[in-house]
């Protein structure tokens, strides 16, 4: 089972939020206003908030701006992992992924069963690495983004988390992306 090491001091990261959706407005985004309060109870720093509507090239955008600032360290994206028609989070990030996370999804469904039974099967969260940032793209319902946080990546996103966490390799994420670049072999965007 996973503890915390008290022995290594707390690292905040950098965290910008993404909700994905057609009809949110900063008045009434529950989904981010959770994960922000997340975030800062937490002890670590909301480096931007935004809302996008369900479209492709829109959330593409917001979040290849976030992965191209070295001040933002995670992408968590709420809204748009179902299956209807505007549903289109997943289709917008996975090709920017450099890896892919697929244990995150398992976790997250063994996580959400415990909440909304079957339901979760509804749900297409999906997480990855894109040029160093972690992405993590979850349901647009504020229990969904508390299952992930409380569940995931407040433990994931803690330095003091044993036996590993995302903090402690994040500044090797990027190494073959520079191994690349020094030989002539940069990516392409």
């Amino acid at each position: 089972m996973s503890t915390l090491d008290e022995n290594r001091t707390f690292l905040p990261v950098s965290i910008a939020v993404l909700t994905v959706s057609d009809t949110r407005t900063p008045d009434d985004d529950r989904s981010g206003d959770t994960l922000a309060g997340r975030i800062a109870e937490a002890g670590h720093w909301l480096a931007a908030r935004a809302i996008c509507p369900d479209e492709i090239v829109e959330i593409r955008a917001a979040v290849r701006r976030w992965i191209a600032d070295p001040q933002v360290d995670v992408v968590i994206i709420t809204g748009g992992t179902g299956f209807t028609g505007r549903d289109v989070t997943p289709e917008a990030v996975a090709p920017l992924f450099d890896k892919t996370m697929d244990g995150f999804s398992t976790v997250f469904h063994q996580i959400s069963m415990q909440s909304i039974g079957t339901s979760t099967i509804q749900s297409r969260a999906v997480a990855g690495v894109a040029m160093g940032t972690f992405i993590f793209a979850l349901p647009g319902s504020p229990g969904a983004c508390r299952d992930a946080w409380d569940g995931i990546l407040k433990a994931q996103l803690d330095y003091r988390h044993k036996p590993c966490n995302f903090v402690e390799i994040m500044p090797r994420l990027s190494e073959s992306q520079r191994r690349g670049a020094t030989r002539g072999e940069g990516r392409s965007a």
